[in-house]
């Protein structure tokens, strides 16, 4: 950097400037989260420039002067090179290429943490409700959850605890009896759940029937609810601002607030 002259500099800052004010024009027209870091981008890309425009250029050793020699009669002594060989346009191109350089360093493309994702994905909810079963959970039926012992999936473990994070969480699930519930909160506390998250005891949920689930979901009036249940998912629409169906099926969206995925964490590119 401290070979460039004041007038490289100078024409360094407009073409920045230049792309800054086209990209933060674009910024002010988008919603999601590239938008926080241009923004950031921007705001380093000024500053490094204008350090960049007050480093001092090192001084330079100061060359002993050469005697002009004679031209020879045949040319072949002349070794200064011509400067009209050199096209016009070459310095301008070399501009270019180096504030390109410097942009193309700032506005590299930043990957979003998986809390940002999470965030992004559910709007800012703030009250989450969610199945366990064929959700959080390997087993998918009641039946099943009774007759052996209940395991969290590991894939959807860091989605999970990223949303207690920031969210009201509540777990819920219809079972057949009382040691199938003693299994899933065994689950969750060996997954970490109570420890690792927000999450406590009181907002795992259990009923014996799946009307009970649909009534505590309108009870509690999330942001969001997760189910693998269409029946349910359907009854909850007209009452659930955004609802999110995991199906390992792909089906037909059942309304305009209802979104649809194989799995949570694959709603959330995991």
């Amino acid at each position: 950097m401290a070979d460039y002259s004041k007038e490289d500099l100078i024409q360094l800052f407009k073409r920045i400037g230049a792309f800054l004010s086209e990209r933060f024009s674009k910024i002010l027209n988008t919603q999601d989260i590239q938008a926080v870091w241009a923004i950031a981008g921007l705001a380093f890309a000024v500053i490094f420039t204008w350090r960049l425009f007050r480093t001092p250029t090192a001084p330079q050793r100061r060359q002993p002067k050469r005697q002009p020699h004679a031209p020879s009669s045949s040319g072949v002594g002349n070794s200064q090179p011509d400067s009209n060989l050199y096209p016009s346009g070459v310095t301008s191109l070399s501009e270019d290429s180096r504030a390109q350089t410097v942009i193309d360093e700032f506005f590299q493309p930043v990957k979003p943490t998986l809390g940002q994702i999470v965030r992004q994905r559910l709007s800012d909810g703030r009250k989450v409700t969610c199945r366990l079963l064929g959700v959080i959970l390997e087993e998918s039926t009641s039946e099943e959850l009774q007759n052996k012992q209940a395991t969290v999936r590991s894939s959807v473990l860091d989605v999970l605890l990223e949303i207690t994070k920031f969210c009201d969480l509540y777990l819920m699930e219809t079972v057949l009896d009382d040691e199938s519930e003693k299994k899933v909160l065994m689950a969750l506390e060996n997954a970490g759940i109570f420890t690792s998250g927000g999450m406590v005891k009181d907002k795992v949920l259990f009923c014996s029937t799946e009307i009970g689930r649909t009534s505590f979901v309108r009870q509690l009036e999330p942001d969001w609810h997760i189910d693998s249940s269409r029946e349910i998912i359907t009854q909850l629409s007209r009452f659930i601002k955004y609802q999110l169906y995991i199906s390992t099926t792909k089906t037909e969206r059942i309304t305009s607030n209802v979104f649809s995925s194989s799995s949570l964490e694959q709603f959330f590119n995991v």
